[in-house]
Order: structure tokens, then sequence, then C-alpha cells
């Protein structure tokens, strides 16, 4: 199997500055991405692999290509896809294209990693991977179980006060259809829905689920700095984390 990686991050950031070149328990917190991605490389070298980094970044794309934990191809990112409102799949569109044109081969599947989610193990891109290919799905992406679920405890405001997002007579949570959410850590794509223009959601989508509290959505300061108290008690216990940290 051909296996293109895709890295990707934008310069700056409107929550955290500089987020995605920022330190993350001493270390760059792209490092951990990379790392993640050589881990599973060792593991099976049976697939032929690339990894790109895409950015409009300089220092980012400076730190990728100097970080001694594997090579990485670069793609200055073009002006048009670099702003916020630009949607990542277009970005991964962008690369597929690009190292196709320059390695003169097709790809069996594209795995985006998002920098922003350090906290991942070796299992979760391997079962990424696996199901997305045994299930045929168009996208395979990380999902966590909900904390609150919109048959049971989430509310919307309407006409005559606050209800349930969704209509529903369940008295216990569990009683409630399984809800997940999207971590935006990891994705599986065949490049053929890449090509078709369609966003994430629009077509076959299967899910992995992964370790609860190892994601956090990173949009403040405060937001890093919980990660990281998160992530030094995972690095001390798991040694599944661990291993990435110290590939680092």
């Amino acid at each position: 199997m051909r296996i293109l990686f895709t890295i990707c991050g934008r310069a700056g950031s409107k929550g955290i500055r500089n987020k995605n070149i920022k330190l993350f328990v001493g270390k760059p917190l792209p490092y951990y991405t990379l790392s993640a991605i050589d881990l599973y490389l060792e593991k099976h070298g049976e697939n032929e692999c690339d990894i790109v980094v895409n950015s409009d970044s300089q220092e980012l794309l400076s730190m990728m290509s100097s970080s001694g934990i594997r090579p990485v191809e670069l793609i200055e990112r073009n002006r048009e896809l670099g702003g916020d409102t630009i949607s990542k799949i277009d970005v991964m569109h962008n690369c597929l294209d690009i190292m196709q044109g320059r390695k003169k081969y097709e790809y069996d599947t594209v795995v985006d990693l998002d920098i922003t989610s350090p906290l991942r193990r070796i299992i979760d891109i391997e079962n990424l991977i696996e199901t997305h290919i045994r299930t045929r799905a168009d996208v395979t992406t990380s999902v966590v179980m909900a904390r609150r679920n919109p048959y049971f405890n989430q509310l919307k405001r309407t006409e005559k006060g606050f209800r349930k997002v969704c209509a529903s007579n369940f008295t216990a949570r569990q009683q409630a259809p399984d809800i997940y959410d999207m971590n935006a850590s990891l994705y599986a794509y065949c490049p053929e829905y890449l090509r078709s223009g369609r966003q994430v959601l629009d077509g076959y989508v299967e899910v992995i689920e992964m370790y609860d509290t190892g994601i956090l959505d990173l949009d403040h300061e405060n937001d890093l700095e919980l990660m990281e108290v998160i992530a030094e008690y995972l690095f001390k216990h798991k040694d599944e984390f661990r291993e990435i940290y110290e590939n680092c």
C-alpha cells in the first residue's frame, strides 16, 4: 500500500499566537505528529510512504525539515490556501496533486495528522488505516464519545423557552443513541474523494474511537496549558503516549 501522510499548518493563529510552532512539554508541538508517523512507519515497513508538510510558515517548514526525526517533503502553501476560512480538505487536495506530480505515482490513501493533536498513539493510526481500507470508506476520521447528548442533556432556545436539541422521552443518558465528537486528530481519505471537491462529511464516513481525554481544542492559551498537564500525566503513566514523546 502506498500512503501519503500530510501535516498541514498555517502561520499565526487568532487564539494562540504561532500555535503550530509552540513548545509542548519542552518540545516543538509539530514534532509529536512527525514522531507518531515515524514510529508507525518503523512498525509497517511493508507500506511505501511519503510525508509532506504544507505551510505558509517558513518557521514551521524549517523546523520540520531539520527535526532529525524523519525526512519530509515541503510545500510552500499558495496564498489562496492560506486564509482561516479555507477548508483543510482543499489543502490536502493540493498536497496530493503536488506530490503525485513529484513522485509520478498514485497513492492508495491520504492520511492527515493534525499538528494541534499531539496526544495520539500508534494504535490510533493503525486503527484508522485498517478501518479505512477494510470498509472502503470515502473518509475515515477519529472521534471520542461525546460528554453531552442532544437527545438527553443539550438544549436549544425556542419561541417557548428551551427544549432538548433532539426531541425524546429518554429518562437516562444510557438510553439515548451514542453520540460522538469529531476530535480533528486523524483523517484518512480516498484520493478520488479528495479530487471530487466534496467536503469531509459529504460522502461515506467511518470512524475510529480514540482515548477520550487525550484531545482538547487548542483555541486559547489556557487550553495549551491544560493539555500539557494531561500530557505529563499520560507520558508518566501510559507507555503508548510516552514512546511518541521520547521519539521527538
